[in-house]
């Protein structure tokens, strides 16, 4: 008898769009107002998630979507970083 695994699924804040975690890029921020890249997944601190997709990043800079979910200031640097991670992958 096999066991299926339960694939833990996460909201794109730019797209909306369901995503199994490990698809999804989670940005966080912390209890002082510190927005960083969170790649393990386990920084404390409240967290939105974006799709490991440039356009997707884009989308996200342009409609201001971070700043709104995790109600502070986005420095453009943080942007940059996201697209040069999934530029890497």
């Amino acid at each position: 008898m096999s066991v299926n695994k339960k694939i833990p699924l996460r909201k794109c804040v730019a797209t909306g769009e369901m995503k199994p975690k490990k698809e999804m890029i989670r940005i966080v921020r912390s209890k002082e107002g510190e927005v960083s890249i969170d790649p393990t997944g386990k920084k404390s601190g409240r967290g939105a998630y974006l799709s490991k997709d440039k356009d997707v990043i884009l989308l996200a800079k342009k409609k201001n979507t971070l700043a709104n979910q995790l109600q502070a200031k986005i420095e453009e640097s943080l942007y940059d970083e996201l697209i040069s991670l999934v530029e890497k992958e």
